[in-house]
C-alpha cells in the first residue's frame, strides 16, 4: 500500500492537467443498465453531491480514498438484489433494518461496462459501491496476458473520469474449486499477474479513486489450499475481504468461522479486513450467528464492518425470512460504532 498511496499523491500533483484529456477518451456506457439525470457533477474531491464538476477545479484531482481505507466505525454494507442500478431495494431493507447500508455490493461480469448509474446513486445516499468483477467467460490467463487490454483501459478510464470512489474486488474466491477461476482452472501465478496487469492498468490511466479488496473465501472447506501465493502483494491490494457464511454444519463462534483464515493472513500482510459478503442460514441458530456476526466485527480493529448477502441463493440468506433474527439484526445494528455517510468519513 505504501507504494500505491505515494501513485495517489504523486497523481493528485501530477495529473491536473493529464486528466483534462482522459475525458475526451472513448468510455464504456456509463448509464449501462439504467440511466440518471446527473451528470458529472456527482464527482470530485472536493466538490459536494450535487456540485457541478465541470464547474470545479478539485474534479480535476483524483479522489482520495485514504480516509476511507480504515475509518472509525464500521462498514455497514449489503447486497440487494438490484442494487445500486436500481435503490429501491436498499430502500426497502434501509427501513427493514432500521439503517442506512453504507457499503452495497453487486455483481457484474467481465466485460460488462461500468455501471456509473449505480455508483452515483449509492453515493447520493451516503453509500459506496462494492464491485465483484467474475471474469465467467474469460480465461484469467488471457487476462494476464494482456488480451484485455481495450477493456480493461476503457474501464478503468470510465472509473477515473466518474472520480467517485469505488471498491474492486476481482475473481473472489479464487481459493475455491467451485468457480471457473479456481483452483482447477487458474494457478496462482496466473492469478497474481493477472491481478497486477489489472491494478497497473488502472494507475496507468490515473484512477487511483479504486480500493482494492483481495477477497478469498474462508480457508474452511479448502484445508489444502495456501492464500500466500495467491496475494499479489501489498503494493496492490488494499482490503482483505473474507468470504463466509453461517451454516448449521459450522461451529457459529465467530473465530471458528473466520479465524484460521484470520490468522493464515496475517502471516503475509496486515492489510485491514472486511467480511466482505456473509450471511446466516435460516433456523433456530440464526439470532446467535448474527449476535456472533455483530459482537466478531466489532471486538476486532482491524476488521472494517461486513456486507449482509440479502439474497436467496443456495440457501434464503434474506433477513426478513427469519423475524425473530431480523429483529435481533436491527436491534444490533443500531450499535451507532456500525455505519457512516462514506462522503463524510
Amino acid at each position: 500500500m505504501q507504494s500505491f498511496s505515494r501513485i495517489r499523491t504523486a497523481l493528485a500533483a501530477g495529473l491536473l492537467c493529464g486528466v483534462l484529456a482522459l475525458s475526451g477518451c472513448s468510455l464504456l456506457s456509463e448509464e449501462s443498465g439504467g440511466s440518471s439525470s446527473a451528470g458529472a457533477g456527482d464527482a470530485g474531491a472536493g466538490a459536494g453531491a450535487g456540485a457541478d464538476a465541470a464547474a470545479s477545479p478539485e474534479a480535476d484531482v483524483p479522489y482520495d480514498v485514504v480516509p476511507l481505507l480504515k475509518p472509525d466505525k464500521k462498514y455497514f454494507g449489503a447486497a440487494v438484489e438490484g442494487a445500486p442500478n436500481s435503490m429501491k431495494g436498499i430502500d426497502t431493507y434501509t427501513r427493514m433494518v432500521g439503517k442506512q447500508p453504507n457499503l452495497i455490493e453487486y455483481y457484474a461480469a467481465w466485460g460488462d461496462g461500468f455501471d456509473a448509474t449505480g455508483v452515483r446513486n449509492a453515493w447520493r445516499e451516503g453509500a459506496m459501491t462494492l464491485m465483484s468483477w467474475e471474469p465467467f467467460d474469460t480465461p484469467v490467463a488471457d487476462i494476464a496476458a494482456g488480451r484485455s487490454d481495450a477493456y480493461i483501459k476503457e474501464y478503468a478510464t470510465a472509473v477515473r473520469k466518474l472520480n467517485l470512489p469505488v471498491v474492486i474486488s476481482f475473481a473472489d474466491e479464487f481459493n475455491g474449486h467451485w468457480e471457473k477461476w479456481g483452483t482447477k482452472n487458474v494457478t496462482p501465478k496466473e492469478y497474481v499477474a493477472a491481478w497486477r496487469h489489472i491494478h497497473q492498468t488502472f494507475v496507468d490511466v490515473g484512477a487511483s479513486n479504486v480500493i482494492w479488496a483481495w477477497s478469498p473465501n474462508i480457508v474452511n472447506p479448502v484445508k489444502s489450499v495456501e492464500l500466500k501465493p495467491y496475494y499479489p502483494g501489498d503494493a496492490h491490494v488494499d482490503w482483505v475481504g473474507l468470504i463466509g457464511y453461517w451454516t448449521i454444519e459450522e461451529d457459529n463462534a465467530f473465530d471458528s468461522l473466520f479465524g484460521p483464515t484470520r490468522d493464515q493472513v496475517r502471516t503475509f500482510t496486515e492489510k485491514p479486513m472486511i467480511l466482505l459478503e456473509t450471511g446466516a442460514m435460516a433456523g433456530e441458530r440464526r439470532r446467535a450467528d448474527i449476535r456472533n456476526l455483530f459482537a466478531g466485527v466489532a471486538a476486532d480493529d482491524d476488521m472494517l464492518g461486513f456486507v449482509w448477502f440479502n439474497h436467496k441463493k443456495r440457501a434464503d440468506w434474506r433477513l426478513e425470512a427469519s423475524p425473530l433474527a431480523l429483529k435481533e439484526f436491527k436491534r444490533l445494528a443500531a450499535d451507532d460504532s456500525f455505519g457512516f455517510d462514506v462522503r463524510k468519513p
